[in-house]
């Protein structure tokens, strides 16, 4: 298994709800790693995704437990392939991997994203334009297996 977070860890997820039992939408825009249930391993990072809902702001917060059992990708850094990766998932191609962790791109550098894929900028332009932005993370849960690897711990609403 590829080295992503640590065994046990707390990941949250931010939302407009308590989210007791977490599913897989498959609905809506397409999102860097694909359809599948979001969470990060950065607090603050849940409490932002929570305060754009609309309505309560609520941030809820799980153990997860990797499985070796499971396909995982992690992209521990921003590079050529995380890039090359979001923006096929961006544009609706599908993957086989249960769990993706790695980088975000919020939307300052998802206009980056978009404008590589329609090629409106070169790949070295991108590089030159996303390198000054803060850490981000996310985990995506693609497949229910994969749900089996985290537990409801609690939440609290802002």
């Amino acid at each position: 298994m590829q080295e992503g977070i640590d065994k046990m860890s707390e990941i949250y997820h931010g939302s407009n709800q308590s989210v007791k039992n977490p599913k897989i939408l498959v609905q809506g825009f397409y999102k860097d790693f694909g359809f599948g249930f979001y969470c990060t391993k950065y607090e603050r990072q849940a409490v932002r995704w929570a305060l754009t809902k609309k309505g309560t702001h609520c941030v809820n917060v799980y153990t997860y437990e990797p499985s070796e059992t499971l396909k995982t990708k992690v992209f521990s850094k921003m590079d050529d392939e995380w890039l090359d990766f979001v923006a096929n998932c961006r544009i609706g191609k599908e993957h086989d991997y249960d769990i993706v962790e790695g980088p975000m791109a919020d939307d300052t550098i998802w206009n980056y994203v978009e404008d590589f894929v329609l090629k409106n900028i070169s790949r070295e332009a991108f590089w030159e334009l996303a390198k000054y932005k803060y850490p981000t993370h996310q985990i995506v849960f693609c497949t229910e297996n994969a749900l089996k690897t985290i537990s409801f711990k609690s939440h609290y609403t802002l």
